[in-house]
């Protein structure tokens, strides 16, 4: 049986020991706060590894954020994508928000725990915020309208990254019913994440990168 750190270092190998190690332990946290509020599926518990920290990570296949980078994680719920980004890239500035309590309190736990510097997690929604960003991430919490009219207001005009500013989704699904969301953006790209990984739970999971 292969252990979540194979499964981690299989797919991304350069990352060092003490990278894996928080990665773990995030996962072990959010294990130990499902059971209480159901941060995640609870009959997805046992994939947290497999199916959340790495679904984070293979956003890594497209981006690699340079120092200093600012990222809005929106509707993180668990920690996702951005918490385990956050620990993979300790320059880039990660912030985090969603509109449930109880999910920012879980976060808020894994990052003393984790002792990261780079991330603040709030419980609020975006049509509150002011700051501006590189990039906002997200993992499937709205649909494609709603997500870029929340977004768009918070990405900085300035490139300071291999590929301009915009939005980044974790999709899951059909995809050509995924492509005719995406016809409201100018200009986005799609990646197969199953290109990556021999996985059975990716065969219909993507990134797509919307420029905006």
């Amino acid at each position: 049986m292969v252990n979540n750190q194979e499964i981690i270092l299989k797919h991304f190998p350069n990352l060092d020991s003490d990278t894996i190690k928080k990665l773990n332990l995030f996962g072990d946290h959010i294990t130990f706060w499902n059971d209480k509020i159901n941060v995640i599926s609870r009959k997805d518990i046992d994939q947290v590894v497999p199916h959340h920290i790495l679904h984070s990570l293979f956003i890594m296949k497209l981006i690699n954020f340079k120092a200093g980078s600012k990222i809005l994680d929106l509707g993180t719920g668990g920690g996702f994508p951005g918490l385990p980004l956050a620990i993979c890239f300790p320059d880039v500035e990660f912030h985090l928000v969603d509109a449930r309590a109880k999910k920012i309190k879980v976060i808020n736990e894994a990052i003393d725990l984790l002792e990261l510097k780079n991330v603040k997690a709030e419980h609020k929604r975006v049509e509150e915020m002011k700051e501006k960003f590189d990039f906002v991430i997200s993992r499937a919490v709205a649909s494609v309208e709603k997500l870029l009219t929340w977004s768009r207001p918070r990405i900085l005009d300035k490139d300071h990254n291999a590929i301009s500013n915009g939005m980044i989704m974790l999709k899951g699904g059909d995809l050509e019913e995924l492509k005719k969301e995406m016809k409201i953006a100018e200009y986005y790209e799609h990646f197969k994440i199953s290109d990556w990984t021999e996985i059975p739970y990716y065969l219909e999971k993507y990134i797509f990168y919307i420029q905006t």
